[in-house]
């Protein structure tokens, strides 16, 4: 048995950790299967610098995600640091398999996700709110308590009162670290006029699960599960964005979603500004094979809302 494993059994308490042979894993960190006297569990390894602060971020994703109960996400147990370099998170096992027929049903969880807190925000105005449990109660700011890592980047996640101030900023932190004078150049000229893109709306903070593409959700028998969170409160259609990248999820999903949340004037432009978020973040993760779509989105909006 590895030292890491040895780690685990003391910081859980157990006396019998058996690997079951299951496990998974992506271009970030890799995960196992455990049997313990306690029962199943998963566990993802990453031996990166600050590993641990990436799945402190993850851990309170899904605590604020199983908090708001709207969409099954795997419990957290514990974050454990190696004594060496790198960190794990330990969470439930859950036996996930593809997504297949939940799509539709995982649509309409999703926007009862994302009008969740603005149903705390009701029920605060009548005195109704709970405020015994964490994350149970309502966020009138866009941001989270902690910082999340969409991948293995850290997000900007200090809290704003205004969407648009808090979303340039996460821009922002990818434009410097693109380092490329033309997609400054571009992003200068789209930032004077972001707010155009979001003239009428009233933006009420949601709790996003925030890099929801179509490796992060499958199902049980009982329905829909999502994982590998990046949470924060922030715009609903953020989170859709993603969701139409790297495959997506199809028509059934989005169909069941806007049921509940009907598109708004100027929605494609916002999901391409979205999407826009997520090349870069691809970009300053995987190189510049992604600086072409980034940059064809850029210049686009840059023209169209100048």
């Amino acid at each position: 048995m590895s030292s890491l494993e040895d780690l685990l059994k003391r910081e859980l308490g157990v006396t019998s950790l058996q690997r079951t042979g299951e496990g998974g894993g992506g271009c970030i960190s890799q995960g196992t299967a455990y049997e313990t006297e306690n029962g199943k569990i998963f566990v993802k390894f990453n031996n990166k610098d600050k590993a641990d602060l990436m799945f402190e971020g993850e851990y309170e994703s899904l605590i604020a995600l199983s908090t708001a109960n709207e969409v099954r996400v795997p419990k957290p147990i514990k974050v454990i640091r190696s004594p060496k370099a790198g960190a794990m998170l330990v969470m439930e096992y859950v036996d996930i398999q593809p997504l297949s027929h939940h799509a539709a049903k995982l649509g309409e969880q999703m926007a009862r996700l994302h009008l969740h807190n603005s149903t705390l925000g009701a029920k605060r105005a009548t005195s109704e709110q709970s405020i015994h449990q964490k994350y149970s109660g309502y966020v009138d700011k866009f941001g989270f308590p902690v910082q999340t890592c969409c991948g293995f980047l850290p997000q900007e996640n200090n809290y704003e009162d205004d969407w648009v101030t808090f979303f340039a900023k996460k821009i922002d932190q990818h434009v410097k670290l693109a380092g490329d004078r033309e997609a400054e150049a571009e992003w200068n000229s789209l930032s004077q006029n972001l707010h155009k893109m979001f003239k009428g709306l009233d933006i009420k903070p949601a709790l996003l699960h925030g890099d929801l593409w179509g490796g992060n959700a499958g199902s049980t028998d009982d329905g829909p599960v999502i994982f590998d969170p990046a949470s924060f409160y922030g715009h609903a259609e953020y989170d859709l964005a993603i969701s139409k990248m790297f495959g997506g999820f199809g028509k059934a999903y989005f169909s069941s979603y806007h049921t509940l949340l009907p598109q708004l004037l100027g929605f494609d432009d916002r999901q391409e500004l979205y999407m826009m978020f997520h090349y870069f973040n691809h970009w300053n993760h995987f190189g510049g094979g992604y600086r072409g779509s980034t940059l064809k989105i850029l210049k686009q909006l840059a023209k169209k809302y100048s």
